[in-house]
């Protein structure tokens, strides 16, 4: 049944996100309906364009959140109509009004003077009779009698009101309280802090030593239309640790100018000059302070979505990252005092053996950690040793090359980033994968991992340890984890999943599944064995019809029974594939992984009622290459050799590096030396750069030039510019 109060009107809100967006209506529509159904973002995108007319997944995801707001305000819409209405105040107007508002901002004014408030003077004043006399100010018609005869009536000992001044100090309270909550005006504010304020950080007193670190928004202040997120964040966490005040400053001689006649808007009424001065006293003591707080939730709320959106950017370059590919790897987690650990794992990532060797100092068992680093790559057959670049990781990197050179062995080396390492290897999930083994082996497992397979590894972690981010722990938390949960379940069904090696973490972002379906999947291959075929996952309990529609087409099977369980070709379309065999009289097995054949097939003679020609095309290509990865081919950085540390930097010097992370303004790159160098947004290029993420991502090998080094602050100033 239809509420009173409902304000979701899907038609409107479809025509509006389909304006936002740029799609037509109908695809906006599709795009609703198909979610609402269950459907996931990855499976609309590959496997009903017909149905989108192939909306790709950032406009399905726009369309998502734009849908997810508008339902967030109707909601709200309607739990302050029942508010208002439940207290008699409900007009028709403000029906409308409530209606109508399109943003949530606006709405909150409407509803403000409704809002239960905390005790405020204006409170008082209205407990001790004063509302009369407040109506009176509030209508500044003339009165043609004295004051004093005004006020008089008023005046009550046992009230606490002891004189006129005081009944009428109580009753500029209650006028300052209505102006304050006057919705055209907060409106008006609100715009004008918007257009004409600037963001203001001042170092609280006593606080300079202990809050250095915050020194540049010691005496700070910017246009608020202006300010950058990252520099809004930052000053927000020098407040929100102690160090900083943050506010919002207009100009308050220019907008008292516009208010004073605006509210006190009769120069003959009795108490004018009162009211002028009840307009100071509003605006310092209740517009001000709750348009800047206004204004910077706004500010916040932007800045939260640009940090956001680099770090799920940057965290898509990293999971996207080229593996080095299932082969026989060593992994070290490099340490001086307690050596370094190393671990063999096999080509399917399966823990073999581990020791400890102590290459560098204080030991410095070079010959003896030698020997046993070349009995384990003969032994094991290794192909890649990965090294953590932690604690003594150039040291130990260094000792690998110089085994490597003088032995002759054909194995690739590569640094590979430790970031969350630490926080995976005491994980329940690393227990219960390796409940044997201690946390430091764990550690170095998983580094060896990370270069067989970036995806298959990072997977297991939150993603906001993985260390692309700037400012993650003050951003919205919700909206942050939102944002790199759906990068991840975009990257991992990008690439597809192999059923019988997908650890549970990876499995779970498979479209469809989910942590607890993927874990009946594991424990079901665990008894039963590898699946033959992508319709055995259907043996699985709890493992309905849905989920398998949804997840089938990201699964592979390799060496199975179907070829085609191992490509990107949904179940739904075998028969399109079979039809396509029988047009040109070959087996369908025939098709997969051949591009002569597939090239002599017309798309358009296999379109029909079920299946469009968007799918019959992504079925062509899919059957030339089938099962091919969308990631680049690997390439390790080589750091240059006797640059190890912050003090064997020098001006001028030309450095091997790779990109680590990128910032709005600039990006940071991992040259050896144990700390990121800076490549200002400046730096970047020999051209004019808006975004450093159109020319550089996480994971790129750059070569760069080092400007600056301050070696007390820890900061490296290094640029791309004619190296």
């Amino acid at each position: 049944m239809t509420s009173e109060f409902e304000c979701f009107d899907l038609d409107a809100v479809v025509a509006h996100i389909a304006a936002a967006v740029g799609a037509a209506p109908q695809q906006v529509r599709a795009a609703v309906d198909l979610l609402d159904a269950g459907n996931t973002m990855p499976f609309i995108a590959r496997y009903r364009k017909e149905a989108t007319r192939g909306l790709e997944e950032t406009a399905l995801r726009a369309i998502e959140d734009a849908l997810d707001a508008a339902r967030e305000l109707a909601q709200r819409k309607q739990t302050i109509l029942k508010t208002i209405d439940g207290q008699g105040s409900l007009t028709p107007e403000l029906r409308r009004q409530i209606v109508q508002c399109s943003d949530k901002q606006t709405l909150e004014l409407l509803y403000l003077p409704f809002k239960p408030k905390r005790r405020t003077r204006a409170t008082v004043a209205r407990e001790r009779g004063l509302e009369p006399l407040a109506d009176i100010l509030w209508k500044q018609a003339r009165l043609n009698r004295p004051r004093a005869d005004v006020l008089r009536p008023y005046i009550d000992s046992k009230k606490e009101i002891p004189d006129a001044d005081a009944a009428l100090q109580g009753a500029c309270d209650i006028v300052a309280e209505r102006w304050a909550d006057d919705v055209e005006l907060n409106c008006w504010l609100n715009q004008q802090a918007h257009d004409f304020g600037h963001v203001v950080s001042t170092v609280k007193r006593g606080k300079k030593v202990e809050g250095a670190k915050f020194e540049t928004y010691f005496d700070h202040r910017e246009p608020a239309k202006r300010v950058p997120s990252h520099r809004l964040l930052a000053m927000l966490r020098g407040e929100a640790e102690g160090f900083l005040n943050v506010g919002v400053a207009l100009d308050g001689d220019f907008t008292l100018r516009k208010l004073r006649p605006r509210l006190a808007h009769n120069p003959q009424f009795e108490f004018h000059a009162e009211l002028l001065r009840t307009v100071d006293d509003c605006y310092a003591r209740l517009l001000l302070p709750a348009v800047g707080s206004a204004t910077l939730q706004t500010l916040k709320e932007r800045a939260d979505e640009e940090a956001i959106a680099v770090f799920a950017s940057n965290l898509r370059q990293l999971l996207l990252a080229a593996p080095a590919g299932p082969q026989t790897t060593i992994g070290i987690d490099p340490g001086f005092r307690t050596g370094c650990k190393t671990v063999v794992v096999d080509g399917t990532g399966k823990y073999v053996t581990s020791t400890t060797i102590f290459p560098t100092a204080p030991k410095n068992d070079v010959e003896g950690a030698a020997r046993v680093l070349k009995d384990l790559i003969a032994k094991y057959d290794v192909r890649l040793i990965a090294i953590g670049n932690g604690t003594a990781s150039r040291e130990t990197d260094e000792f690998v090359a110089g085994v490597l050179k003088s032995s002759g062995i054909d194995a690739t080396k590569a640094m590979v980033s430790e970031s969350g390492a630490s926080i995976y290897s005491a994980s329940e999930l690393a227990v219960r994968e390796y409940p044997d083994l201690d946390v430091t082996v764990r550690g170095a497992i998983s580094i060896a991992h990370r270069l067989q397979d970036p995806l298959a590894e990072l997977v297991k972690l939150d993603p906001k340890s993985i260390g692309v981010g700037q400012y993650q722990h003050d951003v919205n938390q919700k909206l942050l984890q939102t944002s790199l949960g759906r990068e991840v379940q975009s990257c991992v069904n990008s690439v597809g999943v192999d059923l019988n090696l997908a650890s549970m973490s990876l499995l779970s972002y498979v479209a469809g599944i989910g942590p607890k379906l993927a874990e009946r999947i594991v424990e079901y291959r665990d008894a039963h064995g590898r699946f033959e075929s992508r319709a055995s996952l259907l043996k699985v309990p709890k493992l309905g019809p849905k989920a398998f529609e949804q997840a089938a087409g990201f699964l592979r099977i390799r060496n199975g029974a179907q070829p085609l369980d191992d490509s990107a070709v949904h179940p739904e379309s075998y028969g399109v594939v079979a039809k396509m065999a029988q047009s040109l009289a070959v087996d369908a097995r025939a098709l997969v992984g051949s591009a002569a054949l597939t090239s002599r097939l017309r798309a358009e003679d296999f379109v029909d009622g079920a299946v469009g020609l968007p799918t019959v095309q992504d079925i062509i290509a899919e059957l030339a290459k089938p099962g091919r990865d969308p990631r680049s081919e690997f390439r390790a950085v080589k750091f240059s050799d006797g640059i190890n540390q912050l003090s064997d930097l020098r001006e001028g010097m030309i450095l091997d590096g790779v990109i680590t992370n990128v910032t709005r303004f600039g990006a940071f790159v991992d040259i050896g030396v144990h700390q990121d160098g800076l490549i200002h947004i400046s730096q970047l290029a020999n051209t004019y750069v808006n975004d450093p993420a159109e020319v550089v991502a996480v994971g790129d090998l750059v070569r760069v030039k080092v400007l600056e080094i301050d070696v007390e602050r820890k900061r490296i100033a290094v640029s791309r510019k004619q190296v």
